[in-house]
């Protein structure tokens, strides 16, 4: 092997090893705030079982038991639903440094390769080559766009979901306010 031969392989191996430190500080990172955001959910949940077992426990007729029942239930699904948004945010911040972290290389690769299909063509037999590994890259490509497409996609329904039932959480506790 020559001496560029060497440093190129070096320098792949310094890309390589960057990208999958990103990699895992960011699932790292993401597990780390998840357990976090666990552990306060945990603990404002206990809180409030704590809360509502000593108001059921000082009911005295069964028509404080109805009332109640309405009071003790709109907090935990309001709880509930800022916990999914938390997670979802959560979900949606990781996979935005992942997918940054893949495309700079996945865009460094094609610039590597693009370069070097430069220099293929000028050899006998290499636009052949270079016409084949062209393809190759064009269809690499089209997949890696599609694939970054499908995710956005994927997270704009998720959104819209998440929209929806909090939507719908908010009418829920709005006719049972009305009620009251």
């Amino acid at each position: 092997m020559s001496t560029p031969d060497l440093q190129q392989l070096s320098a792949l191996q310094k890309a390589n090893t960057e990208l999958v430190a990103t990699l895992l500080r960011a699932a790292f990172n993401g597990v780390e705030r998840l357990s976090a955001l666990n552990v306060n959910v945990t603990r404002d949940f206990l809180n409030a079982a704590v809360n509502n077992a000593q108001q059921v426990l000082s009911i005295k007729s069964p028509g404080e038991l109805t009332k109640l029942n309405g009071s003790l239930a709109q907090p935990t699904l309001e709880k509930w639903m800022e916990y999914s948004r938390n997670v979802y945010d959560l979900a949606g911040s990781v996979q935005k440094e992942i997918t940054a972290a893949l495309q700079g290389q996945y865009a460094d690769f094609t610039k590597s390769a693009t370069a070097r299909l430069d220099q293929a063509k000028s050899a006998p037999g290499g636009d052949v080559f270079a016409a084949i590994v062209k393809s190759v890259l064009d269809a690499s490509n089209r997949s890696f766009e599609q694939a970054s497409a499908f995710t956005k996609q994927a997270a704009s329904i998720a959104e819209a979901n998440l929209q929806a039932a909090t939507a719908t959480a908010q009418a829920a506790a709005n006719v049972s306010k009305s009620k009251k």
